[in-house]
């Protein structure tokens, strides 16, 4: 059928066109695997070193600053981020959307260069920084690790440095989701901080059932990680999340804060990715 199909077209032009729709029609997964795409965004599948420009703040041994535009305060300084945490550019930060997400970085271009990665979670917007593709202001304690331990201190004075990071999955070593409730929050207003979230690390959507057997509602992003809904009427918990990560995976976090709750407690969870 086909070399009858094809004998009708004498032209190498048409003889070309046909070919090709027929192929199509002979192999029809060509066309699905050829339209596939590697997503980007997901750590799992992403192993490629891709430039950047790196360099610190704040104290040469702390963890850049316990502030920060993703809302995680003190705890940077602590297990389990331990103070390996960075600022990111625009492309890494992504106006919150990026906390959470976890790099690896890696040094080759000094002498003073490990060449081992380290690997840091965004934690704060690195404010002004557009000069590059990808932009990390680390902790001291990051960027002196990118040295190793012997030349640390000597390292830090260069100041700033090209590197390479890749996207990896996040793991906290078995630490579960926690929530700290903001402030600010009261029986109709709820404010929650999200943090330890493993794998993707970042978070595209959190939903909240405010009353038991309510149903989901929709947190809007208040500011860095911080999720926030408003009720007409009095929440008093428990409350259970549903959390879509930047991939598209979906964990719900059942009776995370519960009954009795108080603004500025922290509540961890029993369930992580």
């Amino acid at each position: 059928m086909a070399s009858a199909l094809l004998k009708a077209f004498t032209s190498p032009k048409q003889y070309f066109v046909v070919s090709l729709s027929l192929l199509s029609l002979l192999t029809p997964c060509f066309s699905i695997r050829a339209n596939r795409r590697l997503d980007e965004s997901d750590p799992s599948t992403v192993t490629s070193w891709t430039p950047a420009t790196a360099t610190w703040y704040g104290n040469p041994y702390g963890y850049g600053t316990d502030g920060g535009g993703c809302g995680y305060q003190d705890a940077v300084g602590t297990a389990p981020f331990n103070s390996m945490v960075s600022s990111g550019g625009p492309s890494l930060y992504k106006n919150g959307r990026g906390c959470g997400a976890c790099y690896q970085v890696r040094c080759t271009s000094n002498a003073l260069c490990s060449g081992n990665p380290v690997t840091v979670v965004i934690s704060d917007e690195c404010v002004g920084c557009y000069d590059d593709t990808a932009f990390f202001d680390m902790s001291g304690t990051a960027f002196g690790a990118l040295s190793g331990s012997f030349s640390a201190d000597q390292f830090r004075n260069i100041g700033r440095v090209k590197v390479e990071y890749r996207r990896v999955p996040c793991d906290y070593k078995g630490v579960k989701i926690t929530f700290r409730v903001d402030s600010g929050s009261n029986p109709y207003y709820l404010a929650v901080l999200i943090k330890y979230v493993a794998g993707d690390g970042d978070i595209r959507k959190v939903e909240v059932m405010p009353f038991p057997g309510s149903g989901w509602a929709t947190m809007e992003p208040s500011w860095g990680i911080v999720y926030k809904y408003q009720s007409d009427s009095s929440m008093a918990g428990p409350f259970s999340f549903r959390i879509t990560t930047g991939t598209g995976k979906v964990l719900v976090v059942e009776n995370a804060i519960p009954v009795g709750w108080q603004p500025s407690q922290t509540y961890e969870s029993a369930v992580n990715y």
